[in-house]
């Protein structure tokens, strides 16, 4: 069963941060669900990781990092590969984002 709240606000109307902060509770969800269910997960998260406005240099890179490291657990969950290292290194390139973000 999918446990993300769709009735909270729209990514488009949240700030860098608080989409970083909802990236980073979703991949700690998600590292703890069986590969079918976390890649569901990920894939609610492209929303959030999506450029949609000009931001700062930093926090864009922060952001296209935090993108790929996503992608790249995603990769790995699809083709039954260890994703334990990938799954760091998506959570703290989400914190490094939120953080450039604030």
């Amino acid at each position: 069963m999918r446990t993300l709240n769709r009735h909270i606000t729209p990514a488009f109307e949240m700030s860098d941060s608080a989409r970083a902060e909802r990236v980073i509770e979703t991949l700690k969800l998600a590292k703890r669900e069986p590969a079918q269910e976390a890649l569901l997960k990920l894939n609610d998260l492209v929303g959030l990781v999506q450029g949609d406005h000009e931001a700062r240099l930093e926090v864009e890179e922060a952001r296209s990092s935090a993108f790929l490291a996503i992608c790249e657990v995603g990769k790995a969950l699809h083709r039954g590969q260890p994703a334990d290292s990938l799954w760091t290194a998506a959570i703290n390139a989400a914190e490094r984002w939120k953080a450039l973000a604030r």
